[in-house]
């Protein structure tokens, strides 16, 4: 929020677009203290999205918790569709439709966070022919979002908080693309039909990838590896999506909470021995005693292997940058 407000004060209410914002939030969370304090930052008219409400210039709209922040047809979508990239609601998927519905008109920001969501919606937006800018790392609280876009997507620029509001005003206030000059890829509008109508069907995505043995780590239902763009992603057809970084961590999670049961188990099988072995005889008694033993080696192992950390994800290969591609505008507090 600091970062965001500080952005939010410096755009005028007079601004030509529409502002949507998505900040991750808590479910059980109420977005409205938020709007409020927005509204105290800024001359823009500050609200909580409302499914079908109708999208105006001047205007900020923050997507609810637990929801995802969509648009269409010139108003808001708010839906409980599948996460994406582990959240809801997600910079991706708000991106993705953003960048289906105004193609270059598109102007993608990623401030300040953690993890990696918004680097496959900036290459979306890109995709379409949209401008994609980052808060500057070097200055960010937590910069591991503005650094995934940075590795992974062509971005615009790179930016200092107090320098994003001039230069957000500049590319807005340029004429708009008219509606359907650009093109905008199929696979892009496949997954914005998705997104909207909550849930694919497996013929969907046969179209946007090729099935892969792996599992998705929120519905246990098959997931696809997707063939277009500049990430590697995954999605299953009930909708969930992530970028092979995002499915590395969530799998490593999972990973970890199953091997974690794995040892409270060897304990409760340990004690049992130990109390069988206690009331045995003869070679029966030496027989629990050596599987007590043996048993005792693996719950050690198991137990410094979690606890050193060996299920330490390393970052899955990110994409090869275009020698072709225009760098970045990188703008340092003194330009």
């Amino acid at each position: 929020m600091p970062a965001l407000t500080r952005l939010v004060a410096q755009l005028p209410a007079t601004l030509p677009a529409a502002v949507l914002v998505v900040q991750h939030l808590s479910p059980d969370s109420t977005g409205q203290p938020l709007v409020d304090r927005l509204s105290e930052h800024t001359a823009l008219h500050c609200q909580l999205a409302r499914n079908l409400a109708p999208l105006q210039a001047g205007s900020l709209y923050l997507a609810p918790p637990d929801r995802h922040l969509l648009v269409k047809d010139q108003q808001l979508l708010v839906t409980k569709g599948p996460r994406e990239n582990n959240f809801r609601p997600a910079a991706d998927s708000l991106f993705r439709s953003a960048a289906v519905a105004y193609g270059p008109n598109v102007v993608g920001v990623v401030l300040t966070g953690m993890l990696h969501d918004g680097t496959a919606g900036l290459d979306y937006i890109k995709r379409c022919g949209g401008t994609a800018l980052v808060q500057d790392p070097s200055e960010a609280e937590f910069p591991s979002m503005p650094e995934s876009a940075m590795r992974n997507v062509a971005v615009d620029y790179i930016l200092p908080i107090h320098m994003m509001g001039r230069v957000l005003t500049e590319l807005v206030g340029a004429p708009p693309t008219p509606p359907g000059s650009a093109l905008i890829p199929e696979d892009l509008q496949m997954e914005a039909a998705i997104a909207e109508r909550v849930v694919g069907t497996t013929d969907e995505v046969n179209r946007l990838g090729q099935q892969v043995p792996l599992t998705c780590p929120d519905c246990g239902g098959a997931l696809w590896e997707l063939k277009h763009g500049s990430l590697l992603r995954y999605r299953c057809h009930t909708g969930h999506a992530f970028t092979a970084d995002a499915l590395l961590e969530k799998t490593q999670e999972s990973m970890e909470e199953t091997l974690w049961v794995a040892l409270r188990m060897m304990e409760e099988r340990k004690n049992l021995l130990t109390s069988m072995a206690s009331h045995g005889a003869g070679p029966w008694n030496v027989q629990q005693a050596e599987k007590l033993e043996e048993i005792k080696q693996h719950i050690n192992r198991l137990r410094e292997f979690l606890l050193n950390g060996g299920l330490t994800a390393q970052p899955a290969p990110t994409s090869t940058p275009d020698p072709n591609a225009d760098s970045p505008l990188r703008l340092s507090p003194n330009s």
